[in-house]
């Protein structure tokens, strides 16, 4: 009887444990969740608002996060700008803040990513037989909006170089 009852318990914990799963019907691929916007700080009445972009690749966000738990204290005082510049091997956060401390743009660039499979695929699928050579990512936003999210990306076929530019969501928007 001890036994039929742990088997009915075990059995009852099975269908819990895939309701966790989500995937993308289209693609078939596991689905990203949107993160909300990360206030910074307040600066006066405004508050610095930055939207993290959780691109797949783990050196875009081990800047993103730095720049979040970074503090510009009083160091803009005195100024009617202020740039912080972050850099690593592979890219740049550079970030502008107004003289009362708000952030009002920010500018990534990342080359050699790792790209997101929407934008691998659309490639694959438009240049059958084509390899990707290398990549730069561009990631914008002012005032918390995001003003461009996009991929310069070379791609060789035998001696043949193209340069495609290709958004986010992979729609190739110019093939140069």
């Amino acid at each position: 009887m001890k036994s039929i009852i742990v088997i009915l318990f075990l059995l009852s914990l099975v269908p819990h444990s895939y309701s966790q799963v989500t995937k993308d019907t289209v693609n078939g691929n596991m689905r990203m969740e949107e993160l909300p916007a990360v206030v910074i700080k307040k600066a006066g009445k405004d508050f610095s608002v930055y939207l993290p972009d959780r691109n797949a690749d783990l050196k875009v966000r081990n800047l993103e996060d730095k720049f979040i738990a970074y503090d510009v204290g009083k160091d803009y005082e005195g100024y009617e700008e202020y740039l912080v510049i972050m850099e690593t091997k592979d890219g740049s956060l550079n970030a502008t803040y107004n003289e009362n401390g708000k952030l009002t743009r920010v500018i990534e660039n990342y080359k050699d990513v790792k790209l997101p499979s929407s934008v691998i695929y659309s490639i694959y699928k438009a240049y059958p037989g084509w390899q990707i050579v290398n990549d730069k990512y561009l990631y914008s936003q002012k005032e918390g909006d995001v003003l461009k999210k996009e991929y310069t990306i070379r791609i060789k076929k035998d001696k043949e170089i193209r340069k495609l530019i290709v958004n986010a969501d992979g729609v190739i928007t110019k093939d140069k």
